[in-house]
């Protein structure tokens, strides 16, 4: 059978990063298999031509937030509600997929007024994402309210996918929620578009990309692509990279990401090592590819527990060894080929970029056994063949 969804998006879809990444592959895998997917999400984005996309009017001023929570965000989520509502009533959906807790939230309003079951995309807690964002303080009382909050919306919907174990773990362990109501679903990667450079998809434009950056032939390169803040490890990644370059290690640093570029780069020159490390800022997804061939390993610094990181995927399809704190997500996704420091020591995460960089040898061989393990364990056909087992579980 096939279905008519109503994915709802509260965020600004589609920004080439993170969660966006994951509910794009979902609708086109659902779609690819016959499914009808339309996304109501936030007035800002980028459109995408295979995707039916619905946004809600434009406030009439601009947040000051790229990502994370923001008080002008609970206006959009205002009027996320009410598009959602106007567009279910006309669509029919046979299925609410909220992602994020304000999806799922507006969902259950919908799919209790349609009498349709509701799927909770769950990306992370709500409250440690806010804590994380210093939207709040970890030990106020207000803390404790969106805990309480976070809660009630996790009983909300009939089902919830999450994107790793450790997620499912806090669900159950934090908010009571029963194994029987959750599936891991983790984030996947395209594996076909993901190439190693080594398969000359991409060979001569990488040697254009480093001439464009000033890199010189002979020098290491290590990457990064992904939010740029403290809690995503930002200012860890740069203080390993003087770490590293301390020991006479000739490498470059390449930064793919956004926000707080001006922050970061002023940072890095108080570090001593602006010279050393490229600010590319935001790339479209659909280039992705061709920026991690640039690389010669790639490194994860993030330093949340409970967040999912997809870009692991796309470095290990592209056969990138990868550094990355020691935390429950990088296991799931690197498993025994993860080169692995302890949480927040810059020290331990240079040692083991160096250690990658000094053995080029050691690094193509965990680079190939990672790909081979995206291509094995994280494809989006599979992702998509247990989305569609859960609707019908739902449905029934």
């Amino acid at each position: 059978m096939t279905y008519r969804i109503l994915m709802i998006a509260p965020t600004s879809f589609f920004l080439d990063y993170g969660a966006h990444v994951r509910i794009l592959e979902e609708a086109r895998v659902l779609q690819k298999f016959g499914h009808c997917v339309k996304i109501v999400t936030y007035p800002l984005g980028r459109n995408l031509p295979d995707l039916d996309i619905e946004r809600t009017l434009p406030i009439p001023f601009k947040s000051r937030h790229e990502v994370g929570p923001s008080r002008s965000k609970l206006l959009i989520d205002v009027l996320l509600s009410f598009k959602t509502l106007q567009t279910a009533l006309t669509f029919k959906p046979h299925i609410i997929h909220g992602h994020m807790h304000e999806g799922a939230l507006i969902g259950s309003t919908v799919s209790r007024l349609l009498r349709v079951p509701l799927v909770f995309d769950f990306q992370g807690s709500m409250s440690s994402e806010m804590a994380d964002h210093r939207f709040i303080s970890p030990n106020g009382l207000l803390f404790k309210t969106v805990r309480k909050v976070e809660g009630f919306i996790d009983r909300l919907p009939h089902h919830i996918l999450t994107s790793s174990n450790n997620a499912a773990q806090v669900l159950m362990n934090d908010f009571q929620i029963h194994s029987e109501q959750i599936t891991v679903l983790s984030d996947c990667v395209n594996a076909d578009a993901f190439l190693p450079v080594a398969d000359g998809v991409h060979a001569n434009s990488v040697e254009t990309l480093r001439a464009r950056l000033s890199i010189p032939h002979g020098r290491c390169i290590v990457i990064y692509i992904g939010l740029l803040d403290e809690y995503r490890g930002t200012s860890v990644m740069l203080n390993a990279m003087k770490n590293l370059l301390a020991r006479g290690t000739d490498a470059q640093l390449v930064i793919i990401g956004f926000p707080n570029i001006d922050h970061y780069q002023t940072y890095a020159a108080k570090l001593g090592i602006a010279e050393r490390v490229n600010f590319v800022g935001r790339i479209p997804y659909e280039d992705v590819p061709l920026w991690l061939s640039l690389g010669d390993i790639a490194i994860e610094p993030k330093m949340s527990a409970t967040e999912a990181a997809g870009k692991v995927l796309d470095y290990m399809a592209v056969g990138l060894p990868t550094v990355a704190f020691d935390i429950p997500v990088m296991r799931e996704y690197l498993g025994d080929w993860g080169m692995y420091a302890p949480l927040g020591d810059a020290h331990a995460f240079a040692d083991q970029m160096q250690k990658l960089l000094l053995n080029p040898l050691r690094a193509r061989e965990i680079g190939e056994a990672l790909r081979a393990r995206a291509i094995d364990l994280f494809s989006w056909e599979h992702a998509g063949h247990e989305i569609e087992r859960v609707y019908e579980t739902v449905i029934r």
